[in-house]
Formats: structure tokens, C-alpha cells, sequence
């Protein structure tokens, strides 16, 4: 075992629980109807799926908390509820799993939800119960007010996650504000972006895109090649002033560029049977956030990202690695 994994190793056993990690972002309820199907509907031509059994559970940003709680990390969550039944129903997950919710503000939408139907290993449908227009400005004023507040409180050992779903929250306006109050107390800000418009990351510490978010920003899209992906990540933070960059690459793992650095560093994922990716992007950016809160060095942290993404890849729907489950994929790694 060479001496980065028993540091890995060391951190995630020992030093996971003193790392404090804020998730801001659109928070969602996954909720899950796992069924049976054997004939066609007599009223259409669907099929008919008889439900076994159901599950809710967090999604969105609520994901990136989730995967952080797991693994033992002192984790926040800030964002948006509505006075609904999927609200009530986030809340209780948070409580289950540890996860401070003061930052939680509920506001006049309901509350974002994505409801699957799964027949066997396949899913079926998806029904979405969301309101995209804008919140209210008093919402915002009481959301940001609340960031900001913890913020102050926290500055050893912790790391801002901005994931940004394109719900409502992660506007130009609180993603400035909140980059600029967590660099005021010297705290590292890590984003998952959403659509062409990364002005509004300006001046973040990561950037955590797939090829196809990186692309949308491109004059040219990239190749999933090293060279071609290093390039295109050089190019969008030179023009939205973003200082690093985690971009996954699907079968090709992911690649780490920093603007003070010459050179980038390309991961290969491990070869597995993967069921659903869906999710794989909050667990990179959850243990990669929370290695940078840790002081692992960010080549260090990358790979403990993209080792925890092939675990979460060989499950079907949201899934959120544990502090063992990462722990036994490192120790397998020197197998």
C-alpha cells in the first residue's frame, strides 16, 4: 500500500467526522415505485405495473448532503421546501440522517419532487412536480441571510457546495454573494453547474461539469480525450474566472485542472457492470468537497471522487456511498 492510500485511508476513517460541509442548492424528494409488469393495459397501450414497494429518498442537492452524511462529514443543507407533504417528507430525511436543516426556508412553491416508476431494472416514467418561476425576494433575503450566518461560524476545516439543479436558487446574485462571503472566511466553493450561463460561478474554487456541461460553454465541443477535455476546461475558466475544474468523463473518469498548474491530471475509472448514473455527479462533487475541507491535496481528492462514483454507478436509482463502502473500494484498489 503506498503512502497516499494509508493517508486516504487514515482520513476517511479518522478525520471524515471534524469536516463541516454546507450544501446550497435545489433540494428535491426522489420518490420511487418499484413494481412487477406481466401484461398491457386493456384502456391504452402501456404497461401495467403492479407496486411492490416504495421508497423516498433525497435528491438534487438534498443528494449531495445525503452522500456527505454517510460518510460522516458534519453536514448543512440550505435551500428551498414547500409547506407540502414532500416537504414534510424531506425534513424527516434530513432528521434521520443527521443533516442540519436551519438553513432550510420554506417558500410559496411546492416542494421539487421526481417521481419513477421502475419495472424490473428499468424505469418506466417520470412525473416531475415543480414550479420553476422565481421566488419571492424575501425568500431569497432570508436564504442568503441564513448562509451567511453559518458561514461566519465555520471556517476551519470547511468547504461551500453550490449545486445548482436550475430550480431557483443558484441565481447570479447568491452565487456572488455567497462565494464572496465564504472567501471572506477563507472557505473553499465547489459547484455543480447548470446550463450555459457560468458567469454566475465567477470567481468559485471548482467546477465539477460532465463533457456534455463543459461542451455547452465550448465555441467547439471536446472529444472525451486527455488533451481535448484539459483544453476545453482551460478555456471556460479562463473566461469565467473559475480557478479548477473536475470534469467527469463518463467511462473515461475524470480529469482535474487548476489554472495555477501546468499540467492536468487525467483518473481512469475501474472497469464495472454500471446500472444507472443518475447521482454519480453528487457523489463526485460530496467527497471531492469534502476531501478539500479535509486539506487532502486535490489530486489526492479527485481520486477519492472518482472512487466513490464507480461505487455509486453499480446501483440502481439515487444512491449515496457510505463511509465503508469508500473505504473498502480503497483497500480493493491495492488488492
Amino acid at each position: 500500500m503506498n503512502k497516499n492510500h494509508k493517508s486516504l485511508i487514515d482520513f476517511v476513517k479518522n478525520s471524515v467526522k471534524d469536516c463541516h460541509v454546507l450544501v446550497v442548492g435545489d433540494v428535491m424528494l426522489d420518490k420511487y415505485f418499484y413494481g412487477e409488469v406481466t401484461r398491457i393495459s386493456p384502456e391504452a397501450p402501456v404497461p401495467i405495473t403492479r407496486v411492490t414497494r416504495v421508497k423516498e429518498t433525497l435528491g438534487g442537492a438534498a443528494n449531495v448532503a445525503h452522500n456527505l452524511s454517510r460518510m460522516g462529514a458534519n453536514t448543512s443543507i440550505a435551500g428551498f421546501i414547500g409547506t407540502d407533504y414532500h416537504g414534510d417528507s424531506l425534513m424527516e430525511q434530513f432528521r434521520l440522517r443527521g443533516i442540519d436543516t436551519k438553513n432550510i426556508i420554506e417558500a410559496s412553491v411546492p416542494t421539487t419532487t421526481k417521481l419513477r416508476v421502475i419495472g424490473g431494472h428499468q424505469q418506466m416514467m417520470r412525473l416531475d412536480f415543480e414550479d420553476t418561476t422565481a421566488l419571492d425576494d424575501g425568500a431569497m433575503e432570508k436564504l442568503i441571510k441564513s448562509v451567511k450566518a453559518e458561514l461566519k461560524q465555520h471556517s476551519e476545516n470547511t468547504a461551500v457546495i453550490l449545486s445548482d439543479y436550475g430550480k431557483g436558487v443558484c441565481t447570479a446574485e447568491n452565487c456572488a454573494a455567497i462565494i464572496d462571503a465564504a472567501h471572506e472566511s477563507g472557505i473553499p466553493v465547489i459547484i455543480d453547474p447548470k446550463g450555459r450561463d457560468w458567469e454566475r460561478y465567477s470567481e468559485a474554487d471548482y467546477i465539477t461539469p460532465n463533457l456534455k456541461e463543459l461542451n455547452e460553454v465550448q465555441k467547439t465541443p471536446a472529444a472525451n480525450t486527455d488533451d481535448e477535455v484539459a483544453h476545453a476546461a482551460r478555456y471556460a475558466m479562463r473566461k469565467y474566472h473559475i480557478h479548477g475544474m473536475v470534469a467527469t468523463r463518463s467511462e473515461c473518469g475524470l480529469t482535474l485542472v487548476r489554472s495555477h498548474v501546468k499540467n492536468a491530471v487525467h483518473i481512469p475509472t475501474k472497469a464495472q457492470e454500471v446500472f444507472d448514473v443518475s447521482g454519480a455527479g453528487d457523489t463526485v462533487i460530496a467527497i471531492f468537497a469534502l476531501a478539500i475541507a479535509g486539506s487532502i491535496a486535490p489530486r489526492d481528492a479527485a481520486y477519492l471522487a472518482n472512487l466513490a462514483a464507480g461505487v455509486v454507478v453499480a446501483h440502481l436509482g439515487t444512491y449515496a456511498i457510505s463511509n465503508d463502502e469508500l473505504l473498502s473500494a480503497l483497500e480493493q484498489e491495492q488488492e
